[in-house]
């Protein structure tokens, strides 16, 4: 559903993404962890359209980002790490416009509406202007329009941020049930302990590179490590440089 082909990315003379593969399919919430300046973000931007790679290819559901960007972009769901609205829309009109640009019909838009309204639980706000939202209710917007057309793939950047704990279950509860039916979730988060309970794999990546790629247990195996949490072997690979994190990536 998702494939980075020997992705890497330039700005000038730095090279924010080096030499990316990753493959991720049908029904896996897959976690990508790294230090601030890691080129996760760039990853993500290159996979939603929001940038071209330099080299290589970024591919969803076989559609290239750059060749085919708006079939690509049907079959996709983004939630930004800041939730961006039109503050003189209320959350029902914002919902309606997001249905409108991705062609859905008006019958099956309407009951989709209803249904993400239920969802994330935005009745008792979803008809006021978005510029009285907080920012908890932005972002329970913003996850209700990027599911409004069905896609197949969810992108996630720190889908968490300004979510109170309540809002946070319903978005996990909802995340699990959607990659059971098949849907690809592309996260990237620094809440360890989220994607330790979350996610299939994680990947690692540091300076631009992917250091790590596999599961909990088998990040544990790699270190030697049998009772350790998330966050203890994160800070080993982050901590120890390039050396360790090639070897782990290669051996994964």
């Amino acid at each position: 559903m998702i494939e980075f082909e020997n992705v890497s990315r330039t700005y000038g003379t730095k090279e924010a993404v080096r030499g990316l593969n990753l493959s991720i399919p049908s029904g896996e919430l897959f976690a990508l962890l790294g230090p601030s300046g890691a080129g996760k973000t760039t990853s993500i931007k290159m996979l939603v359209g929001l940038l071209q790679p330099s080299k290589g290819a970024v591919r969803v559901c076989g559609h290239d980002l750059v060749h085919e960007p708006r079939a690509a972009h049907r079959r996709l769901g983004y939630v930004p790490d800041e939730a961006i609205l039109y503050d003189k829309l209320s959350g029902r009109e914002f919902l309606w416009f997001i249905a409108d640009m991705f062609g859905v019909d008006r019958s099956l838009a309407e009951a989709r509406i209803e249904e993400e309204i239920e969802a994330f639980e935005l009745s008792e706000f979803v008809d006021d202007l978005s510029e009285s939202y907080s920012l908890g209710m932005k972002q329970r917007l913003v996850f209700a329009a990027a599911l409004l057309h069905a896609p197949d793939v969810l992108v996630l950047d720190e889908p968490m941020v300004g979510l109170d704990p309540r809002t946070v279950r319903i978005v996990k509860d909802l995340i699990k049930s959607r990659t059971r039916d098949g849907m690809t979730v592309f996260m990237s988060t620094h809440t360890l302990a989220m994607a330790e309970e979350l996610a299939d794999r994680v990947g690692i990546m540091v300076r631009g590179q992917l250091q790590f790629l596999g599961t909990v247990s088998d990040l544990r195996q790699q270190l030697a490590v049998e009772e350790s949490s998330l966050e203890d072997l994160y800070l080993q690979i982050t901590g120890r440089g390039l050396g360790l994190g090639s070897t782990l990536a290669e051996g994964s």
